[in-house]
């Protein structure tokens, strides 16, 4: 497949109703927000839950949440080396250039958001050989590579109101059923109604780098809309969070007009969820919208 060939930024608006969208676990759990009380969701749990979706559509994910992991692996390790044979990463013929080729070949994460491979060593040479633009390698080195496909933390478009809550427990996990357990008490906490909006691009210079294709695009596309299904949890109950649309802007690669940041500051999102489009900030380029699942 060839590399992307067009600049694609996109946005997405996300319905809050009596849920925690991302929990803090810094703040015991409470729902994120800044200090001006905005709730924010973190761009890791976004690229979470883009994941989870392109797994559930079949998709090769190397970064598994282990709830929802379709192979044995106990670790990104046991999964790097059970993906591209152990032996790979033992042969001294084979650089590290080319395992992080078929990497991106295997998993379309690795290709899209990027990935940092730990080796403990240069591979094919001693250390105290290896060099890398002049300077010798450590005894370990780490490579990186950049995907093309960035997200934005999502933040609401007006402050939040988060209620905690406090629960109990019919049946201790502690006691000896003398007397109720220290965890027999507890806490959860909800963002009461929020609309959020995130922003994320793709970049077809730094697809080339790793073969992120317009079939890749079109995949995280096709799941945007549906990005809370298969969600549910305690903190997010079924139906209290949902994308309610998706805009997705493309510009030809070698004809690109307007920067990212212009592209964004073109939407705006109110307080219940509606939207408008600036047109003149962005004259001649249109979005593609598409209405949530």
């Amino acid at each position: 497949m060839s590399p992307l060939r067009k600049k694609i930024d996109f946005a997405f608006i996300v319905t809050v109703n009596n849920a925690n969208p991302n929990g803090d676990p810094l703040n015991g759990n409470r729902p994120r927000y800044n200090f001006d009380n905005f709730g924010e969701i973190s761009d890791v749990c976004l690229k979470r839950k883009i994941r989870n979706r392109l797994l559930d559509e079949g998709h090769g994910i190397f970064v598994q949440s282990d709830d929802r992991k379709t192979d044995s692996a106990t670790c990104l390790k046991a999964r790097a080396e059970s993906g591209l044979g152990e032996k790979i990463f033992k042969d001294k013929s084979v650089t590290n250039e080319q395992i992080l080729n078929l990497a991106c070949a295997k998993w379309l994460d690795v290709r899209a958001f990027g990935q940092l491979f730990a080796f403990s060593g240069a591979k094919g040479k001693k250390a105290e050989d290896a060099e890398d633009d002049g300077h010798k390698k450590a005894d370990g080195v780490s490579v990186p590579i950049r995907g093309p496909v960035s997200v934005r933390p999502a933040f609401s478009v007006a402050p939040v109101s988060v209620t905690s809550t406090q629960i109990t427990k019919s049946v201790s996990g502690e006691s000896d059923g003398g007397k109720k357990g220290s965890d027999t008490m507890g806490l959860k906490h909800r963002v009461d109604y929020g609309v959020y909006v995130a922003f994320g691009s793709m970049n077809p210079q730094l697809a080339e780098r790793t073969g992120f294709s317009d079939d890749d695009a079109e995949a995280i596309r096709k799941i945007l809309p549906s990005l809370f299904e298969n969600d549910a949890s305690s903190a997010r109950p079924e139906g209290s969070m949902a994308v309610s649309h998706v805009f997705w802007w493309e510009q030809e690669a070698g004809d690109v007009k307007y920067s990212s940041a212009k592209v964004h500051g073109s939407l705006t999102v109110a307080e219940d969820g509606s939207f408008t489009i600036n047109e003149s900030a962005t004259p001649g380029l249109q979005p593609m919208i598409i209405e949530g699942f």
